[in-house]
């Protein structure tokens, strides 16, 4: 079982340790490390994941000949101040907190996980016989329904589409009577789908991953809504290494990542047994930092 890093991460006083314990780790930067720690941080798609990551230590472990001490972290900001101090090696993060990271600790993405053919993004709908509201160009005026300010695919990116696609003040698209007659909190991916059916809202954003999932458990019929518009596809969390470790080492995470395969563990993790790790570039999440940047979004992430 994974020892709780949240626990170990609860105050500022032991980041502040952790920072201070962080010059002896770069002394020693340039040679290999004898052991490795890993922080598994939650997802908000699949949050019961927290198990089943052993496999993946396991098999880091054996390719790379040393230990590997997993953590299941509670904080993206204290797991980057870890990270920058040196006292933490790799940590699994989302594109607002890569920015962060390669800010403050030179971060470098190890391997992200991708799904060949699957597209994760946030729909808007509307109900499916609303014949005023057809695309885009329609929702201005509506009553409209985020998630919470929280979520990522409930909030944060399609608040950045509607910032972008409509040129609005990013600090007042909540505020009711600007763009939309009326904003709400739905709290849920599931209560803003059906918002929509039952009339609550004319408008939500949703994952369409949730969407597609109350479609086929029969919760609501196909056509009880209809998508009139979607935000940019929103990237999976991905590996990170902090940047002071051993290039070659890098190369052998990286490497040993890669060579992960595990049809179970993607299936849990991610829903699609074809998912793998591949390598992407250090531009991967570009398109989405300059989304989050719009919104004036790139501040510490919890």
């Amino acid at each position: 079982m994974m020892n709780k890093l949240s626990k170990f991460f609860l105050t500022v006083g032991i980041v502040a340790t952790l920072a201070a314990c962080g010059n002896e780790k770069s002394a020693t930067q340039s040679e290999r490390p004898e052991e490795l720690s890993i922080v598994q941080m939650p997802n908000e798609n699949n949050p019961n994941t927290a198990s089943v990551h052993t496999e993946l230590r396991d098999h880091l472990s054996e390719e790379l000949g040393i230990e590997v001490k997993e953590y299941d972290g509670g904080s993206y900001a204290v797991g980057i101040e870890a990270l920058s101090s040196g006292n933490l090696d790799v940590m699994l993060v989302t594109p607002m907190s890569y920015y962060q990271a390669k800010q403050k600790a030179g971060a470098e993405i190890v391997a992200s996980p991708q799904s060949e053919g699957y597209e994760y993004y946030t729909a808007f709908i509307t109900q499916g016989d609303n014949k005023d509201i057809n695309d885009m160009e329609d929702i201005k005026g509506t009553n409209f329904a985020f998630v919470n300010p929280s979520s990522s695919s409930g909030y944060l990116y399609p608040k950045g589409t509607l910032v972008q696609e409509f040129d609005l003040d990013p600090d007042r698209v909540e505020q009711s009577g600007y763009f939309f007659e009326n904003v709400t909190y739905s709290e849920s991916h599931p209560n803003s789908v059906m918002g929509v059916v039952m009339g609550d809202y004319e408008v939500a954003a949703v994952a369409i991953g949730q969407l597609t999932r109350m479609i086929e458990s029969d919760t609501i019929q196909e056509d009880d809504v209809k998508i009139i518009g979607r935000t940019l596809d929103i990237p999976d969390q991905s590996y990170v290494v902090r940047g002071d470790l051993q290039d070659e080492f890098k190369e052998e995470l990286r490497d040993a990542f890669l060579s992960f395969e595990n049809e179970e563990y993607f299936e849990t993790i991610y829903g699609e047994p074809s998912t793998k790790f591949v390598e992407v570039g250090q531009d991967f999440y570009d398109d989405t930092i300059e989304m989050l940047d719009s919104i004036n979004a790139l501040g510490e992430e919890e």
